[in-house]
């Protein structure tokens, strides 16, 4: 991300912008070989802009606490220790624009999400928001935030916010948002009404949402099968237009018989009976009109003077 080091680094600005040179003096009492390997990384990351150098110091200074701890030797200045260089490491990764492998980075040296430092847990928060990837923090957050140990940190109520802001609502869990903020006591009243009502208005826009996806299926549904019914009468149209100039093709007697054997199978008509031969007389009638008043005009002869 060396490209565009303002937009990687964006999400770290909140914590009050790179880490300095000078800063990890402060972390701990003693100048030991790792303090020096944090100095060192520090001032590749800000004053040389040496990303991968920087990010090689701190994983070799990482691997020489985890002896440390494995000798027995005190660890209470190495875990301040080992969280600057976290995020001295989470900057480099995120320059070389290689923000996606934060977390299991970040995991390889605390194993289990619950153990992660606050200030390493938010820089991570705030980084895989930033660059639109929300839920790839959300189980690392939740876990961190349900453990009794966590919960009477003083930076708890920060991560919950961000929990909340940043994961929880983007990411839809409208129900879990209000369990966190209704049984947490991070959260003021007013805070928590605020947050209630803001819940509240993304789940009516869900609802709107959902409506309108379900709405528009019925709409296609009814429109194919309109446009299914009129294709219908467009064919049945075409037959009805087929069959009439067929049948006004025929000549006299054969129009007769048809329709005659169109009453006997239609009808159940028995032309062979007695009641039957006023019908046949007045349908012959009407045939000969039909077929004089349709093609009289072929038979007129032009007038001579």
């Amino acid at each position: 991300m060396k490209s565009d080091a303002a937009t990687s680094a964006g999400p770290l600005k909140g914590l009050g912008g790179p880490l300095r040179s000078s800063e990890p003096a402060r972390t701990a009492a003693a100048a030991s070989p790792v303090v020096h390997q944090l100095e060192e990384a520090a001032d590749l990351l800000v004053v040389h802009l040496d990303f991968p150098a920087a990010l090689e110091t701190c994983e070799r200074a990482c691997q020489s606490l985890a002896r440390d701890a494995l000798a027995g030797q005190p660890a209470a200045a190495s875990l301040e220790v080992k969280c600057s260089l976290c995020v001295v490491g989470i900057q480099a990764l995120a320059e070389m624009d290689r923000w996606r492998e934060v977390l299991s980075w970040v995991l390889q040296y605390y194993q289990v999400p619950e153990k992660l430092p606050p200030k390493v847990l938010e820089l991570c928060i705030l980084l895989y928001s930033k660059m639109q990837e929300p839920g790839a923090m959300l189980d690392v957050a939740r876990a961190w935030l349900q453990d009794p140990d966590n919960q009477g940190l003083p930076e708890y109520g920060v991560l919950a916010e961000l929990h909340l802001q940043r994961l929880l609502l983007p990411l839809g869990h409208l129900s879990e948002a209000e369990e966190l903020v209704v049984g947490s006591t991070a959260f003021g009243e007013e805070r928590r009404l605020e947050v209630l009502q803001a819940v509240h208005t993304a789940r009516q826009q869900q609802e709107q949402e959902h409506s309108g996806f379900q709405e528009v299926p019925k709409i296609n549904q009814e429109g194919s099968f309109s446009h299914k019914f009129l294709s219908l009468l467009r064919l049945l149209h075409r037959l009805w237009d087929s069959a009439v100039s067929h049948f006004l093709s025929l000549p006299f007697k054969k129009s007769l018989l048809a329709a005659l054997i169109l009453c006997v199978l239609v009808l159940r008509f028995d032309p062979a009976s007695p009641p039957s031969l006023p019908f046949l007389y007045q349908l012959a009638q009407l045939l000969h009109w039909i077929r004089k008043a349709m093609f009289s005009h072929l038979y007129q002869l032009p007038l001579h003077d």
